[in-house]
Parts: structure tokens; sequence; C-alpha cells
């Protein structure tokens, strides 16, 4: 299968741009690749991972950029979101400067969200921001974190609330790695793709319906298929990037970075009450489209067949743990702590239609429709 190539354009805060490869067997090219994006003065290279991830897939990476001619060291950090915090990032921070990476050396972060996150702002912030290359491991960061350049660690406040933005130089998706993919997270990664979908339009949503007719124990073996949906979620989240890389406060239009927060809101909510071990977060996305959906048609934004059909998608992806015994009262307190907060306002991002995102502001929501539509989701 020829591997397929999105290029990402910045014209703004930086200072080039980069391509995401994405294809079947690319892993055992790994080094190859990582010189071509690279400096040609780069000489180490820090790997981030974990030790599940590492354990299938840290010889084949390493012994290709070694063959490359690259010095490499690693850091493995604990696996999981509630790892992805300020202990982890000082430890990340020390391996840097133990193993000699310089200005001119680089980080790979292989793995998911968590490690992807963890090691771009570690990249960002070690001798003032080095390079990074991303391969991500699970679907959810192949389609969405490991695109875009954000990058950041937990508080005790709430999610993804320390970080900076710092592109990667390059991203290199391997969709065999998706066979040793638990089911949980190949859920998590069809949740954002749907979340993509809805923001997008009803031909990437209908195509994300047909790829969920494959038997889920299926899925990841048709790599072809897998690789085109991938693509056409990487081309869109490169459009919206592209035009807004730094997520701009003063902007509220359907182009908006901010949209790509859609189902984000009580996703992340759900995750802080649950101190980030008990719902994957694509799975807390997927009960976000639910939340977001229900509060458009509330305020009558949103046709009721809209929400139907947003529904039956999400629902169809695989099961989702229940929210039975999680305290509404506590979601609605953890809202406060959300990074979309602008001028003492929650900004929600809504749908006038598939394809047709809105944000509001939560002063022109009144509290008792949140308040129904988290009642209706939670039950």
């Amino acid at each position: 299968m020829t591997p397929l190539t999105v290029r990402i354009q910045l014209p703004q805060a930086s200072a080039s741009a980069y391509s995401i490869k994405i294809g079947s067997g690319l892993l055992t090219s790994a080094g190859k690749w990582a010189r071509m994006c690279l400096e040609r003065e780069t000489r180490r290279i820090l790997i981030v991972s974990n030790s599940t991830v590492f354990n299938l897939y840290g010889d084949n990476a390493e012994g290709s950029i070694r063959s490359a001619g690259f010095q490499v060291s690693t850091f493995l950090m604990k696996d999981g979101e509630r790892y992805k915090n300020m202990r982890s990032l000082d430890a990340c921070l020390a391996s840097l400067s133990e193993n000699g990476i310089t200005r001119t050396d680089a980080v790979i972060a292989l793995g998911g969200g968590v490690v992807g996150d963890l090691a771009g702002f570690a990249a960002a912030v070690h001798l003032r921001g080095i390079k990074f290359l991303q391969i991500p491991t699970t679907l959810l960061a192949m389609v969405d974190s490991s695109v875009g350049g954000k990058t950041g660690v937990n508080s005790a406040s709430g999610k993804n609330l320390v970080g900076a933005f710092h592109q990667p130089s390059g991203v290199l998706i391997d969709v065999d790695v998706l066979d040793t993919l638990p089911e949980r997270e190949m859920t998590a990664g069809l949740c954002e793709m749907i979340k993509h979908a809805a923001l997008s339009g009803r031909e990437l949503l209908e195509r994300t319906s047909e790829f969920l007719n494959i038997d889920p124990s299926e899925r990841a073996l048709v790599p072809s298929e897998m690789s085109d949906l991938i693509r056409r979620n990487v081309e869109f989240k490169a459009r919206i990037v592209s035009g807004d890389e730094r997520e701009s406060s003063s902007r509220r239009d359907p182009r908006s970075r901010k949209i790509l927060n859609f189902g984000h809101t009580l996703a992340h909510a759900l995750e802080k009450v649950t101190e980030y071990k008990y719902l994957r977060h694509g799975e807390a996305v997927g009960y976000g489209i639910l939340f977001a959906a229900e509060l458009s048609k509330s305020l009558a934004l949103l046709d009721v067949k809209d929400v139907k059909l947003l529904n039956d998608v999400v629902h169809r992806v695989g099961p989702l743990p229940s929210l039975a015994n999680i305290d509404i009262n506590q979601v609605q307190e953890a809202f406060r702590f959300d990074k979309k907060l602008a001028s003492d306002s929650l900004q929600f991002v809504l749908l006038k239609a598939i394809g047709k995102p809105v944000i509001v502001s939560s002063v022109d929501i009144p509290p008792s429709k949140i308040t129904k539509s988290l009642q209706t989701v939670l039950r």
C-alpha cells in the first residue's frame, strides 16, 4: 500500500510546514524518515514512550533510528492520563539533560496522546525549545493529538491547563500498530473521529458510519480503509489548524480552532471528577458529543433527526463505561476549571447542523438547559 502524505502549512507563528505520513509497515523505516525531518546536525534523539508501547515497538523503532546514525536514549513514563503531570515532566526534562540533548538534537514521542503531549511539552521547554517528532500508536493520537502542536500536562485544577504550542517536525502514522490496540482504545479513537465528522459535514460522517459497519474485531485488519479514514480526519484538522494555529481568543467563527473542542467541555469535566482513572479520553469525548448535541437541541439549534443520528453513530463505535455513579454537581463544578473559559464565561461548541458548528457563551444559555442536558446524558 502506497503511503499517504498530508502537508500542514502554518503561515502564522511557526517557521515552517511539516508532513504527516500515513501507511502500513512504516515503523521499520522510522530512522530514514527521522533523518529527512531533522537537521543535518542532529546527533542525539531521546525516545519518550511507556513500557506498554515500548515492549511492543521500542526495539523496532530504536533499531531503525540507530541505523540512520543517531545516538538513541529512552525515557519511559508511567502509563495513563493521571501520569501526564508536572512530576513526569520534571523527570523527562532531567532525562533530556542527563543524556546530553542539545539545541540541535530532538525528541521522538512513541505512544498515544499522553506520551505525545508530555514529550512535546518537554521539547518545547528544554533549552527553550528543541525539535520533536510524533509516532502515534493509538487511533486517537493518530487523528487528533499528534496533529496541530498542542502540548501540555494536567494540573490539580484540570486537564491540559499547563502547556505550550510546539509544532512537531513530522508525524509518522503506521496503521499496523493498531493490530495490538485494545478494544477500548479503538472505541476512544473512533469517538474522536465522530467529533471531526460532526464538525466537517455529512460526507465525512457518512464515511465514518460506513467504516463502523465493519465488525469491531476486523476494523484494524483493513489497513487501506483505516489509512483513508485517518487521512480524511488529519486533512480536516490540518485545515483548521492552518487557519488558526494558536486558537485566537478573539475568534468565534466556524473555522476557529475552538471548534475542535466540540465534545470536550463535558469530556474534560468527566475526566477530572473521575481523577483520570475511569474513562479513556475518547470515551469521555463520546459522551461530550451526546451532551453537546442534546444542548444544541434544547436551544433549538439542532434538528431532532441530527441528534438521533449522532446518538446512533456514537453508540455504534462500541460500549462506553456507565456514568450512573457520576455526581452531576461535581461535573458542573469542574466546568469552572475548563481552559475554554473566557471573560468568566464558558464557551460551548454546539451545532446548528452537521458540519455547522457554533460557539455559544454560557451567559447566553439558561443554566436549567445545561443541567437538563447533563441529566439526560448522565442517565
